[in-house]
């Protein structure tokens, strides 16, 4: 998964590259840094 770093905080909807399943990441950038990441399954 990768992940843009010009955005400083986003959640979006992406399939798992293994078994399809939609994914909801989000993630938070701080000072270039990844400060927080999430990924949950969405039933």
């Amino acid at each position: 998964m990768v992940l843009d770093p010009s955005l400083d905080s986003t959640t979006y909807v992406e399939d798992c590259e293994v078994c399809c399943n939609p994914l909801e990441i989000s993630y938070r950038i701080e000072d270039d840094c990844l400060a927080h990441f999430e990924a949950r399954t969405l039933d």
